[in-house]
């Protein structure tokens, strides 16, 4: 699997009820050994997380499953990452 760093920025429209859904899309992803490390920006401007996947494609598809995505609140982009 590679790792893909997924960074999501809050847009103006954000609705903060989508919050704990997002949380719970991470933690899922955790449980399957998806998700290695994830977290808010200091500035509260958005944040990222980790996701291990075996192409782009599959990662841009978990990806746009999250909440955060879905509800239209925040930008996601997505970096195949050759971290050590």
């Amino acid at each position: 699997m590679n790792l893909y760093l997924v960074i999501l920025m809050r847009r103006p429209q954000v609705d903060p009820a989508v919050v704990p859904l997002h949380q719970q899309f991470l933690e899922d992803l955790r449980a399957q050994g998806r998700n290695e490390l994830s977290g808010p920006f200091g500035n509260a401007s958005g944040g990222a997380y980790l996701l291990r996947a075996a192409s782009l494609e599959e990662a841009t598809d978990i990806a746009h499953r999250d909440p955060a995505h879905t509800s239209g609140g925040w930008d996601v982009t997505l970096y195949q990452w050759h971290a050590r």
